[in-house]
């Protein structure tokens, strides 16, 4: 099994980490390396801002104002932590781990199990944090 490959946009040999998994083709990723394919989606989109804007605003699978409103009202300690885990991810003081069920690093969530202990939280892909909460329900002080 062939554990590296060539990026055909910028001609560096990498490891098939440093490429986007992709089952179609046939070592199981894409061509580009994910430098690259980020660099050509940044540049797209400055390119393209107006249009990407109006996309964005009619796409529709986004709550409507009155449901945010409303679960905020409703889940005080549950918005604040979000929010919280949110800016200390951005501000590099907390890291996204594998999940701690099956070891994947792909679509990972911060789950807590108290929403007034923000940055305690458990890292869980969201299928397993979802069968949590279906599970046990929501955390404490939610």
């Amino acid at each position: 099994m062939k554990l590296s490959k060539s990026c055909f946009k910028c001609g560096e040999t990498k490891p098939l980490s440093a490429f986007y998994k992709h089952k179609q083709m046939k070592d199981g990723h894409v061509n580009k390396c994910i430098r690259c394919n980020k660099n050509d989606v940044l540049e797209h989109r400055a390119n393209n801002i107006e249009k990407i804007r109006e996309y964005d605003r009619n796409r529709g699978g986004r709550q409507d104002l009155a449901y945010l409103q409303e679960y905020r009202a409703r889940f005080p300690n549950k918005y604040k932590a979000h929010g919280i885990v949110r800016r200390a991810k951005i501000a590099k003081k907390l890291f996204p781990e594998p999940c701690v069920v099956c070891g994947t690093d792909e679509r990972i969530v911060a789950h807590h199990n108290d929403y007034l202990k923000p940055l305690n939280v458990v890292w869980m892909c969201q299928a397993h944090h979802h069968q949590w909460h279906a599970k046990n329900g929501e955390g404490i002080n939610g």
